[in-house]
Formats: structure tokens, sequence, C-alpha cells
């Protein structure tokens, strides 16, 4: 199936059923009245999350969804019937975005999470409603209001603990084949990776984490150069970064340094916060450097990459196509969300706290 995480769809909630003006007329009742009954809601949209998708496919042939209108009322007190609801079906991380004015209407991170995105429309009032004292007979009844309609853009935004960035041929692949059960695709030309690639690192029988690999950064991607970045949104999710760095290049001009201070800029000019993510390096391919020189080598580097940009964070060489080095990295990697899970779970209960706390000062 082909990988699709943007699409754009029109939809439009079913309008009320009108409201009727209606006289009751029957053999031996005389002075009936008035007995229009009031017009059915239109249908409502729906989206929901379901964790059985993994690419918004459906929706890039079938772009419009309209619900059900509501019947219109009838005499004798008959009401009409609703609009039948509609539900899309998106996966888990999808975003929903006004196309118009780029407004995000809804999030849906979790399983079974389910939104409203256009409500349908109140059915218009029959004359039974206008009866009054003085006015017996009314003639009186309303239209049904119409229902909400909305152009949306759809965009999936895979769901994944860690991150992998590096230009192309950096060895993305190679580590997340080493490090998990997936399988993407591995070759000696750039661009072998299209869409994101999910595997899942057991760091052993009980503790895991979640790590996703995107098509490799050029610089000048931000204007389209390469793939482009707009599968940069595919980290917005993560925890922290691992940008796999080629010091081995084939090309003896390339400098790994500017390469990967390229990468940097890139994601700077992409998103701030994303930029602003814990960001680990991952020296690769220390396999094919002789064994004399990995230590200089990767001195060097450092020594030049961190006068550049001030980099602090931690940095690991590995040869990701042997394995050598990447348990360690899956094991920090492991420890780093496991502690700032903790963080976050003791910030919710002080907050938790405060707000028991708060209630408690203005209960009477």
């Amino acid at each position: 199936m082909k990988f699709i995480d943007e699409a754009k769809i029109y939809i439009k909630a079913g309008d009320g059923g009108n409201g009727v003006a209606s006289f009751r007329r029957e053999k031996y009742v005389p002075m009936g009245g008035p007995d229009g009954g009031d017009g059915g809601r239109g249908g409502s949209i729906y989206m929901e999350a379901d964790r059985n998708l993994n690419t918004l496919v459906d929706y890039r042939y079938t772009r419009k969804f309209l619900a059900q209108r509501g019947e219109n009322g009838r005499g004798a007190d008959c009401y009409g019937a609703g609009g039948e609801d509609i539900t899309l079906r998106v996966p888990v991380g999808t975003a929903v975005y006004d196309l118009n004015s780029e407004e995000a209407l809804a999030d849906l991170p979790r399983d079974g999470m389910r939104v409203l995105l256009a409500r349908g429309g109140k059915g218009g009032l029959g004359n039974l409603h206008f009866k009054s004292s003085v006015n017996r007979a009314p003639r009186k009844c309303t239209k049904g209001e119409p229902g909400e309609e909305f152009e949306l853009r759809l965009e999936l935004k895979v769901l994944a603990d860690v991150g992998l960035l590096g230009l192309p041929n950096a060895g993305k692949s190679t580590f997340i084949r080493a490090v998990s059960a997936a399988r993407p695709k591995v070759a000696d030309y750039p661009f072998t990776t299209l869409h994101p690639n999910l595997g899942v690192v057991r760091v052993d029988s009980e503790r895991s984490f979640v790590i996703a690999d995107v098509p490799g950064l050029i610089a000048g991607a931000s204007e389209g150069a390469g793939l482009g970045f707009r599968f940069l949104k595919h980290l917005q999710r993560t925890h922290v970064l691992l940008h796999l760095v080629d010091l081995a290049p084939f090309d003896p001009e390339a400098d790994p340094v500017a390469d990967a201070i390229a990468i940097v800029r890139e994601l700077e000019g992409y998103d701030p916060a994303l930029a602003a993510k814990p960001r680990w390096l991952l020296l690769n391919k220390l396999d094919l450097i002789p064994e004399a020189e990995r230590a200089d080598r990767v001195e060097a580097f450092l020594a030049a990459y961190r006068a550049a940009t001030a980099f602090a964070a931690p940095c690991f060489s590995i040869a990701a196509i042997s394995g050598e080095g990447c348990k360690a990295v899956t094991t920090q990697v492991m420890t780093f969300l496991e502690t700032l899970a903790q963080e976050r779970a003791a910030a919710g209960e002080e907050a938790e706290a405060g707000r028991n706390a708060d209630a408690q000062v203005q209960s009477p």
C-alpha cells in the first residue's frame, strides 16, 4: 500500500429538516388546532483515531463527505427523523487543519479518540410551537438550519519516541535494522528511504521504545532540494532525535562537520521547536575507518563541530552495519525516556495537587 501522509477533503454536515405548518382536520373534531411537527436534525460528521490504519490513502481518492439531511416535519404531530452521522476513521497521530486559515481544528494522538468536526443543522420548528391563547391558528413555521461545512487538510504525524536524522546514506535505515525488527530498504545510492519507517526497539523483555526513520535531508531541503523537508513533521512528536553522521563518506571532498551543521540549519528553518528537542550524535561507519585512526577522526570531528555549534549533548561512535556500539545507544535512550516519563508524572502530580489545593481554598 502506498504511504499517504497528507490529504485534502471537503465535509458538510446535514442540513436540518424544515418544520411544517399543518392543522388537525378530522371528522367530529371541528377545532383541531395546529399539529405541524419539527424537522429532524441533520447528521454530524465525526473523526475517530483507529490503530488499525497506518496511512491516509483512503482520503486520497474519496474527498467529499456529505452527511444526511434531516427529514421535514409532517402533520399529526409527526417530527422528522434526524440524519445519520458519519464517522471518518483515520490513523492514530492524525492532525486536522482548516484548509483556508490553517487553523488547527483537532489532533488525535490516541486510539479511539473521537472529535466532532461538523455539527448538523437544527431542525426547523413546526407551527405547533407557535400556538398561544391569542394565536389559536398559527401559520408560522421555520426552516432547518444549514449544517457546518469545511475544507480540511489532514496530516499524519507518526507516533514514535525517537527519531533518526541525517543525510541520505548516513546509515539511518541500517541503524534501525540493527536495533529493531524493521526491515527498510538499504542500498548504496541516496534516497533509498522514500517514506517513514517505524521499528520497535526491545532493550529487554519488559522495556521497549518506538523509533522512526524518515527520508534523508540535504542542504537546501527547505527550498525543495532532494525530497524537501515535509517528512520532518513525523519527528515532531518524538522525545529525542538521533543525528547520524557519516564519518567515512565516499566523496573525498565531503566535510562531515559541514554536512552535520547543514542538517541543524534545516531543522531550525523548518521548526525551531523541533530543533530545540534533545539531539544526540551518532558517528557512524567506523568500520570503514582503520582502527588506529578512529579515535583521532572522532576527536577531530567533535572539536570542529562543538566549536561551530556549542553542542554539548551525548555522542556515540557506532558501526550500524555490524551493530557495534548500537546496544549502548539503545540502553542510554531507554534510560533517558524512563527518566523523562518519571519527571512528567511527578509534574502532573504536583499540578493535580495544586488544583486540589485551589479548590479547597475556593470552597465555602
